[in-house]
């Protein structure tokens, strides 16, 4: 083996783009929403946090990408302390869709998505070809490059949300961290979105870190389940290996079926129906 081959291997070994928690507290003031926090989210997947409201899944992101600092323990990313970074090195490795980004008063859509190239520029650097092709690519690959010139604060929700997710590809980072990116959108679009996360992964090898409300999507497009009750952990690994009826009615408190997705294989929670309980016990 070459001495090349063995550098590019130990960098490659480096940056796995592994992140993990230790011993993490979240709060905000005197209110504590994550506690005691040991979890390990590996790179190069696609892992998904899931639980119910209030649980701490937004908050878990803002402290995994250091919008949030610990009231105690750390976040680690490839075993180095996040923190201990600067921004711009960060930035260049992981891009964040917070859960609701406020939008700059009067920004065009593409004016907001060449913001995602900040971290890559240089003091006294021009733009660069390079930088608009991240730009164009982005809002192509996220359906905007027609909206380019169109007011952000003027678009329906959904289009603000798929703004703001090129926003993030611009960015052109190897670790992203999304935060319910399906919010505002109809089914077809959360799809498509969630179709293009899968996308990103497979071509690029991207880590993504993905907040989700619905299971089955969750199920369906990561590798990695995250499960979280009260702030603390319920469940974490393969989706096929941690997502039963049981788990379901710990964490969410609803009954139900947990049953191979038709088309994919992979778990799907059916809910009991409460109606059936009803009319079963309407007619005794």
């Amino acid at each position: 083996m070459t001495t090349t081959t063995q550098q590019k291997q130990t960098q490659a070994q480096a940056q796995s783009n592994e992140l993990a928690t230790h011993s993490l507290d979240l709060r905000y003031g005197d209110r504590s929403v994550i506690e005691g926090l040991d979890l390990v989210l590996p790179g190069g997947a696609v892992t998904a946090i899931v639980g119910p409201n209030a649980c701490g899944k937004s908050t878990l992101l803002r402290g995994l990408n250091r919008l949030l600092s610990p009231a105690g323990g750390s976040v680690t990313l490839d075993g180095a302390d996040i923190h201990g970074m600067p921004a711009r090195s960060l930035a260049l490795r992981m891009g964040l869709l917070p859960q609701q980004p406020v939008t700059p008063e009067a920004i065009t859509v593409e004016a907001l998505v060449r913001l995602g190239r900040y971290p890559h520029q240089r003091l006294l650097s021009p733009w660069s070809a390079a930088d608009q092709a991240a730009v164009e690519a982005a809002l192509e690959r996220t359906g905007t490059a027609a909206l380019c010139d169109q007011p952000v604060d003027r678009l329906s929700g959904g289009q603000r949300q798929r703004a703001w997710i090129a926003l993030a590809l611009a960015q052109d980072t190897e670790l992203l961290l999304l935060d319910e990116p399906t919010t505002f959108l109809d089914l077809r679009h959360q799809l498509d979105v969630l179709d293009l996360v899968a996308e990103l992964h497979s071509e690029a090898g991207r880590t993504v870190v993905m907040v989700l409300h619905d299971l089955g999507q969750a199920a369906r497009y990561a590798d990695h389940l995250v499960v979280l009750k009260d702030g603390r952990l319920a469940a974490a690994g393969a989706p096929a290996a941690v997502l039963d009826a049981e788990l379901v009615k710990s964490v969410f408190d609803v009954d139900c079926r947990v049953i191979p997705d038709p088309e994919t294989g992979t778990p799907l929670v059916v809910p009991k129906s409460t109606a059936t309980r009803h009319t079963a016990a309407a007619s005794v």
